[in-house]
């Protein structure tokens, strides 16, 4: 047992070894064993200090164990945790309406993870094609993009451009168009009359934080509304204060038919995920089409309520996008032959390298900085929202000597 270790508990390199026998090996995590944490800061089973500048790939914009956010799953809790949808439950009702003053669409269905969310979607979307606009059945094709992240279902792999998301995996779901992001014409030239939807991410996290140019979202929305096609985005990642805005797609002044969410929408304490349409869309399901034993329990549904409520009373999505630009001006100074191209919006922004971006992550960690690589070469910072601007100077310093280190 380590010399730092707690007499009765596990060192963290035991807690690993644990870990490396018994478990699958479908991740490839930093070697740090979290044991607690508060705000934007961790603790290892140590005790060792670290920033967290990945907020569990956005899930955790209202920081991590917010106490109000707490205090609200231990009250419900002790009420209700599940009916099923089989009985009515006093929180869901609640959830509805402030799904519906946040999107200002009409509807919603309640899910838990983000990839249930999207498969809900795509279920909802294939069957407004056919029951509104009248495609052949099982002809309707949905268009996506190449470098999408959605998630990792069978359906939801197979329209992935990432080989090793599907190795292995098929025979996949047909009825999806891949085109590049970033081109209008080739939207315009994919759509057919058997097209009921497009699903884009506003900001293609997972993919390296790629943003798209100026107006680009707006066409493809102008598009899809000209060809009676549903513009459906993904905000999971994107939305809830992430970029500055409440929602991604809100930088192009645009309003989605159908908007997908999850990750912060629990604030990190709970899986809670939802789709946002309106009467039209919506109302293509009926009792029996769609459902989960778990989606919209009264305990999921009362933490998202108050992670809503943290969000617009703590001005967590205004502080994204004032201490975001500022934190994206400062990392842009960094001089460093490494560095390809500094890019983000809000407290959403990657740094890509010329370089394997693995080794800087582990450089930062053993600075007290903890964030990820994604696509190999691109270093992920994505810290709570509630992060003070001097804890984002405490990082920037590490950071810039960490990459300098390494030129």
């Amino acid at each position: 047992m380590s010399a730092n270790t707690v007499p009765g508990h596990l060192s963290s390199k035991e807690f690993i070894e644990l870990e490396e026998k018994y478990g699958a090996h479908n991740y490839h995590p930093l070697d740090i064993v979290i044991d607690r944490a508060e705000g934007c800061w961790v603790y290892d089973v140590e005790g060792k200090k670290y920033l967290d500048c990945l907020s569990s790939y956005s899930a955790l914009n209202q920081g991590h164990c917010h106490p109000r956010i707490l205090d609200t799953l231990k009250q419900q809790a002790e009420k209700v945790t599940l009916t099923s949808r089989a009985f009515r439950n006093n929180q869901l009702p609640l959830l509805y309406k402030k799904l519906h003053e946040i999107s200002g669409l009409t509807r919603s269905v309640p899910m838990n993870s983000g990839a249930e969310a999207v498969e809900t979607a795509v279920k909802l979307a294939r069957k407004w094609g056919y029951k509104v606009k009248g495609i052949p059945e099982n002809q309707a094709e949905i268009i996506v993009f190449e470098n999408n992240f959605h998630g990792r279902t069978i359906t939801i792999v197979s329209f992935s451009t990432e080989h090793q998301y599907r190795d292995g995996f098929g025979p996949f779901t047909a009825g999806f168009k891949v085109v590049p992001y970033n081109d209008v014409e080739a939207v315009k030239n994919a759509i057919t009359p058997n097209t009921c939807a497009v699903l884009m991410e506003p900001i293609q996290a997972e993919a390296g934080i790629l943003i798209p140019k100026d107006g680009y979202i707006k066409q493809v929305a102008d598009l899809c509304k000209q060809n009676n096609v549903l513009f459906m985005a993904d905000e999971i990642q994107t939305g809830l204060g992430r970029t500055g805005k409440m929602f991604a797609f809100q930088h192009e002044g645009i309003q989605p038919d159908v908007i997908i969410v999850g990750k912060a929408l629990s604030g990190g304490f709970y899986p809670v995920s939802a789709v946002m349409a309106n009467d039209e869309v919506m109302g293509v399901f009926h009792p029996g089409d769609h459902g989960s034993t778990y989606g919209g329990n009264p305990l999921g549904c009362a933490v998202a309520c108050t992670a809503l409520d943290v969000l617009h009373e703590e001005n967590l999505v205004e502080r994204s996008a004032t201490l975001g630009k500022k934190f994206l001006n400062e990392l842009r100074n960094i001089n460093s032959t490494r560095i390809v191209e500094v890019r983000g919006r809000g407290l959403l922004i990657g740094i890509e390298l010329n370089t394997k971006a693995r080794p800087f992550c582990e450089a930062l960690k053993e600075e007290g900085v903890l964030c990820k690589e994604t696509h190999d070469y691109v270093i992920r910072f994505a810290p709570p929202l509630v992060i003070s601007e001097a804890d984002l100077n405490w990082a920037y310093e590490r950071i810039k000597k960490v990459i300098e280190s390494f030129s």
